[in-house]
């Protein structure tokens, strides 16, 4: 008897505790009555709707949140879900006053339409800021910071490169490739997703992207658990301009110019719980010569060799970009999402050099004049599908998700080099290089909400990559060619991610926090078709924490610190074995053996609003273990190996700041970031050339808004040399105008874009140097850009975009946001 009340007692304990806890909503009990809360924001003075300001809805008398939203750009909100209740309603934007009202809903009436509600303008910001229904050019949230392309008209008709350039934070240079404070090892998204076109060349892939078709660009420098553990720099987020809407929509737009041209078009439709979505695009570079200068100096048995080159290439660029997607909604909590995206590119490139080699030991030397031809081809394709389950329960959900990424690189080069003095014979050689990069994503996110704003996030992830490299050199003989067998082969290598994270976000008094752990085990095998050795080094596995703990003061002002670790691996065109002699006395190899860089990283923030000024500034300090870099070496036979290698250890300490500041019609943007760093070296044969010192970018920009619906947007840019171990990368500037003048009633847009008018060509210096050798380098391409561009828009709907799962930030590639303090700040490049 005793057992059996024993026993009971028990299984009444472990009931009732059950009951109480809200994993999977097991005995929770439901609100019998939910409803809405609707109402409408205006201007007191202007009369104008006052969009993006922020509604939060707390329980009256208590400072715990039930429920927030932003308003719409018709000023207009819906707190829904909202359970019979007394309410405090705090509303806030940039340059208002705070208000607050109380609001009640009963089980008999759950739906509740408030009267207009007038902001008053604050008298300090009255006369420094216009409130307008436009989103600010740059918003700062809790974990990222945003730019709203599509509100800048000097960006219509070039390609997405030219819109990095404009985003705080970021530096692109001469080539497109991208940095986030001074580091290139970034992860780039498209909607949230990776993409096999960043699997190689990144400066490549990002023209192939229009500027036209891009909404906004997310800027990601302390990325939580949730996120992949590479991008050791940060993370890009490129969203495009991807809409769905009851009944159909669409437009087209041209830009045509002296160095780009490009056509869009898009085409969405949707009835009911279905919607469908398509868009392409097509873009052709002119023809364009670049000058080319090369002297190498090094030092054997204590004589000089010099090697110096000098020509001209012709290169043109033509590609395209489609994308397509589907979803349907099952019911109130089931939705699938599936989309394909394809691409292709080629760069073409003719030129003819003269060269010498000078050299005291082998007959003094000889010239040489090469000719060469190449065309490099690019193509590729992402299909994912997500499958999405909400539950009654609010921002808790679950997500399954699959994605098939491939990636197809193939350069052709055909090369004729001639010898003036008839020492060697003539060089005849076809060179051609096949890569394939092919992704497969399994991924399963859920999240749960808990009580006083806290919140769960776990996940499991596994990334299957297998990426080969075919390369075949061809000898002209006798008439014909054939393959030499020395030199060709094929290379295959696999790597495999499997990862798990957990996420929990939650308030401790005023502060915000998100504390999170990511597991990621790493496996990697590569083996040679033919003779050469299996690269097969053991798995490695990395424990990941970050945390984020951010404060809101008054006045708009934000404090926030974090903590991160993050991987780098190293993606193709670090890995890939194929050595590129097109120049057969400065050869390109990848290496298969590199390991992924370790980053250590404290960012502390502070964001404000100060007389009619927003401030974003960030202090931090990162720590990189086994950096990647490119290495040269020159052997006997004065030929030059350039490669990567995981070279040693910097320290960084950096600041950025950039501001803005409205004054009546116009918008003024600006910024810096300022950067050291502190090399030194593993390798006892590598000497550092730039052991110290420190990088820095400038930028400048702003809108001006005239009647008439005409729009002027100016921009500026500077960027230092950016130092290597070995050497100096060249400094960039660029600056540029656009005007547009829109024309509301027929839904159109004509604008001009004017790039470096007083430039037609510039030029960039390079140099590297270290154990007996000093290398000097230029090259001038043609800069001066005119474009006009058109856009034309049909149909009159409201617009809904639709979340990704797959997040692939992952390869090296050369939380939750929240709106903060009401509003936005505008800021750029």
């Amino acid at each position: 008897m005793k057992k059996l009340l024993l026993l009971i007692a028990i299984c009444s304990i472990s009931t009732s505790a059950f009951s109480q806890f809200p994993m999977g909503g097991f005995g929770k009990k439901k609100e019998a009555i939910k409803g809405f809360i609707a109402g409408e924001l205006i201007d007191s003075i202007t009369k104008q709707p006052v969009a993006y300001a922020t509604i939060v809805l707390k329980k009256e008398g208590s400072d715990k949140e039930v429920n927030g939203v932003l308003s719409e750009d018709n000023g207009k909100f819906r707190l829904s879900d909202i359970p019979a209740d007394k309410y405090d309603m705090y509303i806030s934007f940039l340059g208002y006053d705070e208000k607050v009202i109380q609001v009640e809903t009963t089980p008999a009436k759950p739906d509740l339409n408030v009267d207009p509600i007038f902001l008053k303008p604050a008298n300090y910001v009255l006369d420094q800021v216009e409130i307008t229904d436009q989103r600010a050019l740059t918003e700062i949230k809790v974990d990222k910071l945003v730019f709203n392309a599509e509100q800048d008209a000097s960006i219509s008709g070039g390609d997405a490169t030219e819109v990095l350039r404009k985003v705080p934070l970021l530096s692109v240079d001469y080539d497109g490739n991208v940095s986030l404070r001074g580091s290139q090892n970034l992860r780039i998204l498209i909607n949230g997703k990776p993409s096999g076109m960043f699997s190689s060349n990144v400066a490549d892939a990002l023209k192939m992207i229009p500027a036209d078709e891009i909404k906004q660009v997310e800027v990601i420098t302390t990325p939580s658990a949730k996120y992949d553990a590479e991008g050791a720099g940060g993370i890009i987020n490129i969203i495009t301009k991807k809409k769905t809407a009851d009944g159909y929509s669409g437009s087209v737009s041209a830009s045509v110019g002296n160095r780009q041209n490009n056509a869009t078009a898009s085409l969405n439709g949707a009835k009911g719980r279905f919607g469908v979505n398509a868009n392409g695009s097509v873009f052709y570079s002119n023809p364009a010569d670049a000058i080319n200068t090369f002297k190498r100096v090094d030092t054997i048995n204590s004589l000089q060799r010099v090697l110096e080159q000098n020509g001209t290439t012709n290169n043109t660029r033509l590609g395209f970009r489609g994308t397509a997607g589907m979803f349907y909604d099952f019911n109130a909590y089931n939705s699938l999402n599936t989309s394909f995206s394809t691409r292709g590119f080629s760069f073409n490139s003719d030129g003819t050099l003269d060269g010498s080699l000078t050299d005291p030991i082998f007959n003094n030397g000889y010239n040489f004049t090469r000719t060469s031809g190449g065309v490099n081809g690019r193509s590729g394709y992402d299909w994912s599908t997500d499958y999405k389950k909400t539950f009654e329960e609010k921002d808790r959900e679950f997500t399954l998700a699959f994605q098939l990424s491939g990636d197809q690189n193939d350069a052709d080069n055909n090369i004729l080099q001639t010898y003036t003095n008839g020492i060697f014979p003539t060089r005849d050689e076809l060179i051609y290089n096949d890569g394939d990069n092919l992704e497969t994503t399994f991924q399963a996110d859920y999240v749960h909400p808990f009580a006083n704003a806290m919140k769960l996030e776990v996940g499991a992830k596994t990334v299957l990559r297998n990426i080969d490299s075919d390369y075949t050199y061809s000898i002209k003989n006798n008439g014909s060619y054939q393959i030499d067998q020395a030199r060709s082969n094929a290379f295959n290598y696999n790597q495999n991610v499997v990862a798990g994270y957990a996420s929990l976000t939650f308030l401790i008094k005023k502060f915000s926090v998100i504390a999170g752990v990511r597991y990621e085990r790493t496996s990697i095998a590569g083996d040679f078709e033919e003779g050469q050795e299996t690269v097969k080094p053991d798995p490695y596995q990395n424990i990941l924490p970050n945390l984020i703990i951010s404060r809101s003061l008054k006045n708009f002002q934000t404090l926030k610190l974090s903590y991160n670790q993050r991987i780098q691996r190293p993606s193709l065109i670090y890995i890939n074995p194929f050595q590129n002699s097109v120049d057969s006395l400065n050869i390109q190899v990848g290496n298969p053996t590199l390991t992924p860089e370790i980053v250590h990283q404290v960012d502390l923030s502070y964001n404000t609003f100060i007389k009619g000024f927003g401030i974003f500034s960030s202090l931090y300090y990162k720590y990189t273990e086994d950096i990647i870099q490119q290495l040269l070496a020159i052997n006997a036979n004065g030929v030059g190996f350039n490669t990567f290698e995981n070279v040693g250890i910097n320290n960084s300490v950096g600041l950025n700041i950039f501001a803005t500041k409205n004054v009546n019609a116009f918008t003024l943007r600006g910024g810096f970031n300022l950067g050291t760093f502190n090399y030194s070296s593993k390798l006892a044969e590598v000497a550092v050339t730039n052991p110290k010192g420190y990088e820095y970018n400038v930028n400048f920009g702003g809108t001006v808004n005239l009647p008439k619906d005409f729009k002027i947007d100016f921009f500026g840019f500077f960027r230092s040399p950016r130092f290597t171990i070995q050497g100096k990368q060249p400094n960039f500037s660029i600056y540029g105008l656009g005007i547009k003048k829109e024309f509301p009633k027929i839904k159109a847009s004509l604008g001009i874009r004017v790039i470096e008018p007083f430039n037609e060509y510039k030029y960039f210096n390079s140099n590297q140097s270290g154990n007996g050798f000093n290398l000097e380098s230029s090259f001038g391409i043609p800069f001066r850009s005119v474009g006009v561009s058109f856009d034309y828009r049909f149909g009159n709907l409201k617009f809904k975009e639709r979340k990704t799962s797959i997040k692939n930030n992952d390869l090296l590639q050369g939380g939750d946001g929240q709106q903060q303090g009401g509003g936005a700040t505008g800021g750029g490049n």
